[in-house]
């Protein structure tokens, strides 16, 4: 089955009110375009200079979302061109967003992310620590937080589920609040081989790269 059909067969399973992003890290443009002419209009990158040649080289209606880790001195480049931030996992990250979108006149629309495994080999914020990042975001005036995101540990089905409810235990939580600049619109959860799971939990926003495109090939990046 090819990339037009698989998308379309993967919308038709899931709820209008869930947001697919079509992860297209490693892909090539012409992988890319199957998938717009398709009617997707969601992807997703992890590194910022893969992004931004994408960028240059597709249609400019495309809702780019960053999914990876983002360093500070990336952040820059970012402006006026990314959708969504989902990997907000730090103060410092914060104040450097809030200083190059403010110096554009910018709003950043941010995710902020849960390291909610614990993991010393995944980024994110700790979850004690989730507070503290909250009460800074207040104070910006270029950035909107419109929900969490995480990537889970690797476990079996009810393993998943830990973590998946987890998660939408402290997004219904924060919902609860009324903050300045923030407010509780997405839970991204669920990639290729768990977002079955994730949805089930109450995930509203999916990252599928392989579901979507296929196995990948990451001797032919083109840019």
């Amino acid at each position: 089955m090819g990339i037009s059909e698989t998308y379309k067969d993967l919308k038709n399973e899931i709820s209008e009110d869930v947001t697919l992003i079509c992860v297209s890290k490693t892909r090539q443009i012409h992988e890319i375009k199957e998938a717009y002419t398709s009617g997707a209009r969601d992807f997703g990158e992890n590194k910022v200079q893969e992004l931004m040649e994408k960028y240059d080289s597709l249609e400019k209606d495309i809702r780019w979302h960053f999914i990876g880790h983002l360093q500070r001195n990336k952040v820059k480049l970012l402006v006026g061109k990314v959708h969504l931030i989902h990997s907000l996992d730090s103060i410092r990250l914060l104040k450097e967003i809030e200083k190059q979108y403010g110096a554009k006149d910018e709003i950043a629309s941010v995710l902020i992310q849960v390291n909610i495994g614990e993991e010393n080999s995944k980024t994110g914020i700790a979850i004690e620590e989730v507070d503290s990042l909250i009460q800074a975001s207040e104070k910006c005036n270029n950035i909107k937080v419109k929900g969490l995101m995480a990537t889970i540990p690797v476990g079996n089905v009810e393993e998943c589920r830990m973590y998946f409810d987890q998660m939408k235990s402290m997004y219904d939580n924060l919902k609860t609040f009324k903050y300045k600049n923030i407010s509780m619109e997405f839970l991204s959860l669920g990639m290729s081989g768990d977002f079955e799971i994730a949805l089930k939990s109450g995930s509203n926003m999916i990252r599928l790269g392989e579901k979507v495109f296929g196995k990948r090939d990451y001797n032919k990046l083109e840019g």
